[in-house]
């Protein structure tokens, strides 16, 4: 019924009575009538379908209410995003009707701040984001006062001291929204966790994984079925596999990697192709479907990667243990051996089950030195011309990827070193040397290979998928590059991906290419995962799946069980389609949550450690690069991607800002600021609380 009515609503596109509805669905009956307002009712209510004052119903979506997410900012207004609209809605402080930040709402658009933005008030609300809220408590006149960590979320909650869990002043803790003291933010509270206190290490880094809903312990359904699981592999698991134990293969990783997801092997033919073996941990084998390690795994989504810790999506005992292909032991793995071309072609491969022993757990470090410096660490002389041989094809299969279009951003990471109290002590930039992006690149042809192998057998999947850019924020992003005096050469009429790596390699040799490069990538879509496949943008790949990481992605465990289903068990019934093809619809929606979850934790815990990091260093002098040019500052990226503000109330002039050119001008000094342009700046504020760091111009450099 739902379905129809909508069909019917967005086929006559405008507003319609019950009666013109009834008769457009072919109903006559009173009681037909009745089930019909019931659902109108339900459609309603989730803001789907929009009830006129004239008593008439059309699509919300078609009317001048809209539904979006509210991005609430810590002075009171926030900004209402709709996925069907170019631009956000803006709401002021006094139109706000109670809604905080990550709030699903329903908004009525009311009037056109300027030729830009639209104005808008918040209704309803038709979804909390949260239940839960994290804060310090501290207490006065024995009542309990929840200062909240994020200053988005206007609420002021007040807890009773029989409600405090005995927490103390200076308490992080966990608090769930009574009832509603006044139109004001206020709220009665009750604390359902302590986290600890906000003095103790490591408890500051607690608060933002609570707040992104991360669980850090294992329920005891789960460490139960973990004691009782074997730790070695038994002769019994072998049967139906491959055995690779005495073919040479390897890991390559970070140095204190301990979750080691994937393997490589290679040998060069005697027709001149190479043979790549790309042996992924079996985690599906152990991880049965529906059992609650399974479940836990599944809501989890992912596992966590901060600073000082890992939050991960098994417990140790399978990620670090039984599921790692640890060196010198045996381990289960799903094989993908690939026959290459000298074009990098794919010719051959063979999809299998298979039990090998990892010769020796490699790093990156010494792996680049082989192949960056022809310098051979002592103990791995006898691998040495097995990883000249992979240097030699994961050459070439970049080379392939580069002639479809494959865009590489170039984007840096920060890594964060911290002491045993977790203080950030060291601030650099991470490697990516020849080993990470040969690994990457062997990784993403073994993706390649399993999405596609399935694809072609027309069955249900879970695909990566990453959707073309809009046009107009690629016609904007040109415009603006264009206010620098860069004109790109020939005409850009098109989005696919060799225009855009051709854009990116035209802008590569420029000063400023690490923040265009950045501007650009925020331009794309997001990558994220779907049943259907859509192809993904970035790699310019026409079918990509997440098969390599299934100690620390879900749904990568879940290519591993579809491939037990349907290549080893051969059961491509009508009944496994049918229960495939609902639960991928969830696995899908839910994982592309859980990692943005994730992402946004990751990013606020260094954003947290970065301001920390530069609190012990106010007054002192570093060089950067503007990075962004708004209308209340302009934030500086450093040498090392800490990233702080210039707020313009502090600078020595009456600034004007320049949108389109993203430029604040002096009126009397005349000197002009835009992206790009190199400064000296003092660090003047730094707060760990806030999150935020405050720089001072010194001058251009």
């Amino acid at each position: 019924m739902r379905e129809k009515i909508i069909e019917v609503l967005k086929a006559e596109n405008r507003a319609i009575n019950i009666f013109d509805m009834c008769d457009l669905l072919g109903m006559s009956s009173v009681d037909d009538m009745k089930v019909l307002l019931q659902e109108l009712e339900k459609l309603e209510e989730d803001a789907t379908v929009y009830h006129t004052n004239k008593d008439r119903y059309m699509l919300t979506e078609n009317s001048h209410l809209k539904k979006g997410i509210m991005r609430a900012n810590k002075k009171g207004f926030g900004f209402v995003d709709v996925e069907d609209l170019d631009d956000d809605i803006y709401v002021s402080k006094d139109n706000m009707n109670g809604a905080i930040h990550d709030d699903t709402v329903l908004v009525e658009i009311t009037s056109k701040m300027n030729i830009d933005r639209l104005e808008g008030r918040v209704l309803r609300i038709l979804h909390r984001a949260a239940t839960h809220y994290i804060g310090e408590i501290n207490f006065s006149h024995n009542k309990g006062y929840v200062s909240l960590d994020d200053a988005k979320i206007n609420l002021k909650i007040e807890v009773a001291r029989e409600d405090s869990l005995n927490a103390v002043d200076g308490h992080k803790v966990v608090v769930s929204l009574g009832r509603k003291l006044d139109n004001h933010g206020r709220y009665s509270g009750k604390v359902e966790e302590i986290i600890g206190h906000k003095n103790d290490p490591g408890v500051d880094i607690l608060s933002i994984v609570y707040k992104y809903n991360i669980p850090t312990e294992f329920s005891e359904e789960v460490k139960q079925e973990v004691s009782s699981m074997p730790m070695e592999v038994l002769e019994s698991d072998l049967p139906g596999r491959r055995d690779l134990r005495d073919m040479e293969i390897f890991t390559i990783d970070g140095d204190d990697t301990k979750d080691i997801d994937d393997a490589i092997s290679i040998e060069e033919l005697s027709n001149g192709h190479y043979k790549l073996g790309v042996h992924i941990a079996d985690v599906s084998y152990y991880v049965k479907e529906g059992s609650p390690l399974d479940i836990e795994a599944m809501e989890r989504g992912t596992s966590v990667y901060l600073v000082d810790r890992v939050i991960p999506m098994l417990p140790h005992e399978l990620s670090n243990g039984i599921c790692s292909l640890n060196p010198n032991v045996d381990r289960l793995a799903i094989s993908c051996m690939m026959e290459f071309d000298s074009d990098g072609k794919q010719v051959d491969y063979e999809i299998f089950e298979s039990v090998i022993c990892s010769r020796k757990q490699m790093t990156y470090k010494n792996v680049n030195l082989i192949l960056e410096k022809n310098e051979i660490p002592e103990d791995y002389s006898e691998f040495a011309e097995s990883i000249y041989k992979m240097g030699q094809l994961a050459k070439i299969l970049r080379k392939a990827k580069e002639k479809r279009g494959y865009i590489d951003f170039e984007v840096d990471e920060a890594k964060i070193l911290v002491d045993e109290n977790c203080k950030p002590t060291t601030i650099v930039l991470r490697d990516r040397g020849l080993g990470e992006m040969l690994i990457e690149d062997f990784m993403i042809a073994a993706n390649e290979c399993v999405a596609s192998h399935i694809f072609y057998m027309e069955l249900p999947f879970i695909y990566r998928i990453h959707e073309y850019p809009k046009e107009e924020k690629i016609r904007s992003y040109l415009s603006f590059i264009g206010t620098l005096g860069y004109q790109i050469p020939g005409n850009i009429k098109d989005t696919r991906p060799k225009t855009i790596q051709n854009l990116v390699n035209f802008l590569s040799d420029k000063k400023e290419f690490k923040i265009l490069s950045s501007l650009l990538l925020r331009s794309m879509q997001k990558a994220v995962y779907k049943e259907e496949n859509l192809g993904h943008y970035g790699l310019a790949s026409p079918c990509y799946t997440h098969f390599t990481s299934p100690i620390r992605r879900y749904p990568d465990t879940t290519v591993h069980r579809l491939l037990r289903t349907y290549l080893f068990k051969g059961d491509i019934s009508a009944r496994s389609r049918s229960h495939w093809e609902q639960k991928l619809v969830y696995i899908a929606e839910h994982s592309s949550s859980r990692e943005r979850a994730s992402v946004d934790c990751e990013r606020e815990v260094e954003d947290m450690k970065m301001a920390e990091y530069m609190e012990e260093h106010i007054g002192e002098e570093y060089e950067g690069m503007i990075c962004s040019v708004m209308s209340f500052g302009m934030f500086i990226q450093l040498d090392n991607l800490i990233e702080g503000l210039v707020p313009i109330r502090d600078m020595l002039d009456f600034f004007h800002y320049d949108e389109e050119r993203m430029t604040l001008t002096g009126e009397r000094s005349h000197i002009t600021y835009t992206i790009g342009e190199r400064v000296l700046v003092k660090v003047v504020r730094a707060s760990k609380e806030e999150k935020t760091i405050d720089f001072e111009i010194i001058k251009k450099v």
